[in-house]
């Protein structure tokens, strides 16, 4: 269940919605509220949605309601997710633009007034933008792995090629802006209840469906690294959410007309995210480790085996070799269940020899 903050008239269209979920980041909020400041004006709102803070995040955003203009405060009943929370946004934004911030992140001043005037001028459905990666003191600029920047594209042709990075793989919803339009046609909500990887089967899905976008430089977003809260540092169940997404993003691409052409790359993408956890598998709790390694055996096994081939023969040696064990282990889990299942009927009443 949803509550706002204050009275929202649905009635009105805006310029810009901007949705803003938090959860317990009482720390970074001031941080995210401060950057939202200079860009708050006529015609332009920020969607803040708590979902279900418990660390007094949610005084905070109900002083935000009332002190920053444009401000309002949705709040959840229960923790849903950031997917969900995202959703909520979504569903309550009137804005003809819509964009995206995460609550342990912030803008630099004038950044949503300048995405603004850019996608409004290229006149597409949606502009990716570059962002500054913080980690500590650090700051590096993350560019998007496209170009050339401000031209008019198709969004299928950012997909390719396979072996190399290219947009989809550069999946962060509040890296740019999007047109009305592509909420009103489905392809900005997000699969509820996802924990991790939410933004995975939306962006491939974006560039599917979308029907022109451009890149735009602008690294206006400071997206936080390292912080404790977040479910990057958390070794819990929640990580595995990434097999349901990736398992999305394939049988999505499946139905797709292009599939022969786009498969080879999802297939490629999901095995370089199983390898990198897997390589990582020392941050996750014991039992929550044993369920990766067993959750990502079988998602190697449901793969088309010719294009699993090809990605494992794209592969560097040791990631391969990784991959290649637990698939090994798929087929042995799968040989023995054959096998206890033949044992079951042989000895059931009335078989034959």
């Amino acid at each position: 269940m949803v509550n706002a903050g204050r009275h929202h008239n649905v009635s009105r269209v805006l310029k810009l919605s901007v949705v803003v979920p938090f959860y317990n980041v009482r720390t970074y909020a001031p941080d995210v509220l401060r950057s939202l400041r200079p860009d708050a004006g006529d015609g332009v709102e920020f969607l803040l949605v708590d979902d279900c803070s418990t660390d007094g995040t949610s005084e905070l955003l109900e002083r935000a309601a009332r002190d920053l203009p444009g401000a309002v405060h949705l709040r959840h009943g229960r923790n849903g997710g950031l997917a969900t929370a995202r959703n909520t946004g979504l569903d309550a934004a009137r804005g003809e633009y819509l964009a995206f911030l995460d609550g342990d992140d912030w803008l630099a001043p004038g950044h949503l007034a300048r995405t603004l005037a850019a996608i409004r001028g290229l006149n597409c459905d949606f502009v990716r933008t570059d962002h500054v990666r913080v980690t500590g003191r650090e700051r590096v600029v993350e560019r998007v792995p496209y170009g050339p920047q401000g031209v008019v594209a198709d969004p299928r042709a950012a997909i390719l090629p396979a072996g190399r990075t290219t947009s989809v793989d550069y999946p962060y919803a509040w890296a740019g802006m999007y047109h009305r339009r592509l909420l009103d046609r489905g392809l900005l909500r997000f699969t509820d209840g996802l924990r991790t990887a939410e933004d995975r089967p939306w962006i491939w899905r974006l560039h599917r469906g979308a029907r022109s976008f451009a890149t735009v430089g602008l690294p206006g977003v400071f997206y936080r690294r390292g912080v404790p809260t977040s479910l990057t540092q958390i070794g819990d169940e929640r990580q595995l959410d990434f097999i349901r997404a990736f398992d999305q993003v394939l049988s999505d691409t499946a139905e797709d007309h292009q599939a022969g052409e786009l498969l080879p790359k999802a297939v490629r993408t999901y095995c370089a995210i199983i390898a990198h956890h897997i390589g990582t598998i020392e941050r996750f709790e014991p039992a929550v480790a044993r369920k990766l390694r067993s959750m990502s055996a079988r998602a190697l096994g449901r793969m088309p085996r010719e294009l699993l081939d090809q990605a494992l023969n794209s592969m560097d040696h040791e990631r391969a070799s990784v991959l290649r064990g637990l698939r090994r282990r798929a087929g042995a889990a799968a040989g023995t269940g054959a096998g206890a299942a033949a044992g079951a009927a042989a000895s059931a009443p009335g078989a034959s020899a």
